[in-house]
């Protein structure tokens, strides 16, 4: 759903609530004349122009799955002391359960590999904090497969009736090597073998948004690579922690794991 912001002038403040589910995806449009800057709960935030409107900037809004507040305060500060308050209020959405069995050594890891686990995590974070202020791509975003879904995202986990987590992307169904496509334009930012989504791919398209391809068989692009949408990346696989061969597509926004099916369909409006 695309949201429109309109600023009323003979109010200084306005005001616009919203109800979204965690880790879902709200852009918001605001008038680009006079703007000052934009903030969530008084901290400055980035946002960009709208391709499709040169007089409007865009923000992407998530909460995280976890942890999440269950109320946000988007503000724009406009020249002459004009002002527009938006609230968005948070609520847990109607994800469902699933159990998992994989090998033991995936859920309790050896303390030989855990420095490697810390470090992918580390060199992952690393990545989604840094902001690339352009757009690397001018298209629509398109899945990597066009398979059948077999695990939705943000379902609670366990594995091995023992951890408890969520699944943090989308899986789709893919038999051993089936190639993997580049959902857009881009830079690969991870291309690697990593110990929980083994064979993994990690591409920046800027303005703080990263999709994610990881359990491949081959890697086909190494880090530093500039991508075409469409472009063959690597082929599926049952690398890392997996129970059969798939591919786990996400999209992670602002260092905020989303729903990649629910940001591709609100990211396609504008493009």
């Amino acid at each position: 759903m695309r949201i429109i912001l309109f600023l009323f002038v003979f109010f200084n403040i306005a005001f616009c609530d919203y109800n979204i589910s965690k880790a879902k995806t709200l852009i918001l449009e605001f008038d680009k004349k006079d703007l000052l800057y934009i903030t969530k709960d008084d901290k400055k935030i980035n946002y960009f122009t709208n391709p499709k409107n040169k007089d409007q900037v865009l923000v992407i809004f998530s909460s995280p799955y976890k942890n999440y507040k269950n109320k946000y305060t988007i503000k724009a500060l406009y020249k002459n002391n004009l002002e527009q308050n938006i609230t968005i209020n948070i609520n847990d959405g109607t994800y469902k359960s699933e159990a998992i069995q994989v090998q033991n050594k995936k859920v309790f890891p050896p303390k030989s590999v855990k420095k490697q686990i810390q470090d992918d995590y580390q060199e992952a974070m690393n990545v989604y904090k840094t902001y690339t202020n352009k757009a690397l791509f001018n298209t629509k975003f398109e899945q990597p497969l066009n398979t059948f879904i077999t695990s939705d995202f943000g379902k609670a986990r366990t594995y091995n009736q023992k951890i408890s987590s969520y699944h943090s992307g989308t899986d789709f169904r893919a038999k051993m090597q089936t190639p993997i496509k580049a959902s857009n334009d881009g830079v690969v930012k991870i291309a690697k073998d990593r110990y929980f989504s083994g064979n993994s791919i990690i591409i920046d398209h800027g303005f703080g948004i990263y999709t994610q391809y990881y359990h491949l068989d081959k890697i086909n692009v190494k880090k530093g690579d500039i991508v075409k949408k469409g472009q063959i990346i690597g082929l599926s696989g049952q690398s890392g922690r997996v129970t059969g061969p798939h591919l786990h597509f996400g999209i992670m926004v602002n260092s905020k794991q989303v729903d990649p099916i629910d940001f591709i369909e609100k990211i396609n409006l504008y493009y």
